[in-house]
């Protein structure tokens, strides 16, 4: 049921009252919410997978391991570490600014918004609400109407586990999403498409709000030729068919040395039938597409290569479903490289060179991550180089979401804001710089005050007259 727009002011004022009570702001009651979220996930789980089932067909495996496995582990984790998160830093400066206190507090950046995507509900609902929790912030949670039944469950379930004036879930589409976004908010976290982000930024520049934007785009796969093409295949396939290859990071699509084009494609035929021995159509190991219109935009897609069509995957239009497709000998212009696919179709783009290879990346927006597979370690450090992209991923897809410690970020179209654990957190805190000058200082401050003296003028502007060491390239 969507959220009466006429109450949408009152919830958003509400929380900012809470969050000016200073309700948020001791790290134990942060770390109970953290560790509620934990207990919700864990004890809701059954619920949770249910719902997911009934709006995405996901598979209950992929759901425990890959939506509530992951916020409890994070949660949890967050708790844990928040106390040395929160810690006020003092940064070391030179011995005649030491008797100023200089010090870096960490503040809660207030009031935030999180608007969730359908791929992956839960876990991209509340990893980004992990960090505003552990920031000490309030938020309005907003997941998708593309999963009915999972944004319905969260506004039932939440309240049961989490501090209804700090935290509140608003449901519906367009209108209460716009009302939303006409509300002045300390910070944004939008995880979606570009489209809709643009929106966002536009709203959101309307009050100067910051804003994280996790958006996706075309992530490519580079093979290195003397890389062992049958386990880059198989690598790339299981990336692929998390979740139907709905979600940002999926490879989207292959750049591969020509002659070794139909070496991968069996290698897929080979990894394909392993993973899913009666046909991925019926398996319960593979999931579904989101709706009708996303069905019919990829079959689309599919009708309209000029590739081959060499690995051809059974499509159910009814049930939403869509086999794994391989198409080789896709070249620039294809519909298959038009948009990002987010869905289980993975084009082959066969090329000459590296350098190619790098040019063809180059020559599109960059992307959320960029796929390597290679032993080749002047390969891996001129991708690095010579290519632009949030991540860059080797020999492996995907699993790097895994690794908390690293950032999670997009550049250019595919976003920017960081996150995962403390890097959540740092997104929604604010560094308060301060100095704290002792009434000592006076003496060595005087100078400072008019009128100046020769002498004090001297020191004043002495950083004018630093030698310059001689550089040439």
């Amino acid at each position: 049921m969507a959220t009466l727009v006429s109450t949408i002011p009152k919830i958003r004022d509400a929380l900012r009252a809470t969050f000016r009570s200073g309700l948020t702001r001791p790290i134990p009651w942060r770390q109970h919410q953290l560790y509620q979220l934990a207990r919700m996930a864990q004890n809701e789980r059954e619920l949770i997978c249910d719902a997911l089932k009934k709006d995405l067909g996901k598979p209950k495996t992929e759901v425990l391991m890959a939506e509530v496995g992951g916020v409890i582990e994070g949660a949890l984790k967050s708790a844990e570490r928040l106390p040395e998160w929160a810690k006020t830093e003092y940064p070391d400066v030179p011995d005649w600014q030491k008797s100023w206190k200089p010090a870096i507090y960490k503040a809660p950046r207030g009031t935030v918004l999180i608007i969730s995507p359908w791929n992956y509900p839960m876990i991209l609902t509340f990893q980004p609400l992990m960090g505003a929790i552990a920031a000490g912030c309030t938020a309005v949670l907003k997941p998708s109407e593309l999963v009915p039944t999972f944004s319905q469950l969260l506004d039932e379930i939440v309240p049961k586990y989490l501090d209804q004036n700090a935290y509140r879930v608003v449901n519906g589409a367009v209108p209460e999403t716009s009302k939303l976004l006409e509300l002045q908010w300390d910070h944004i976290f939008y995880t979606g498409n570009g489209r809709v982000a643009r929106i966002v930024a536009s709203a959101a520049a309307k009050h100067l709000t910051p804003l994280s934007l996790e958006l996706g785009g075309k992530s490519p796969v580079i093979i290195d030729s003397a890389y062992d093409i049958d386990l880059a295949a198989k690598r790339i396939l299981w990336g692929k068919c998390n979740n139907a290859g709905q979600i940002c990071v999926a490879p989207d699509y292959i750049l591969v040395q020509r002659d070794k084009q139909d070496e991968l494609v069996q290698a897929f035929q080979k990894h394909i039938d392993a993973f899913f021995p009666k046909g991925a159509l019926d398996s319960p190991l593979f999931g579904s597409i989101v709706s009708d219109l996303h069905h019919k935009r990829l079959t689309s897609l599919l009708s309209r290569t000029k590739g081959k069509v060499v690995l051809q995957g059974r499509a159910d239009a009814a049930r939403r479903r869509l086999e794994p497709t391989i198409v080789k000998d896709v070249a620039d212009g294809d519909s298959l490289l038009e948009e990002e696919i987010f869905g289980p179709l993975l084009p082959i783009v066969p090329v000459d060179s590296l350098d190619q290879a790098i040019n063809f990346v180059n020559a599109r927006p960059h992307p959320l991550v960029l796929y390597a597979f290679s032993d080749n370690e002047s390969m891996k450090q001129q991708l690095v180089s010579e290519t632009q992209s949030g991540g860059i991923v080797f020999n492996d897809t995907f699993q790097q979401l895994t690794v908390d410690e690293l950032p999670f970020t997009g550049v250019g179209e595919s976003g920017y804001g960081y996150q995962f654990m403390k890097h959540t957190y740092d997104t929604f805190t604010q560094l308060r710089s301060s100095i704290d000058m002792p009434k000592e200082a006076e003496e060595h401050l005087a100078m400072r005050y008019p009128p100046h003296s020769e002498e004090a003028v001297r020191a004043l502007t002495a950083a004018v007259y630093t030698p310059i060491p001689p550089s040439h390239l």
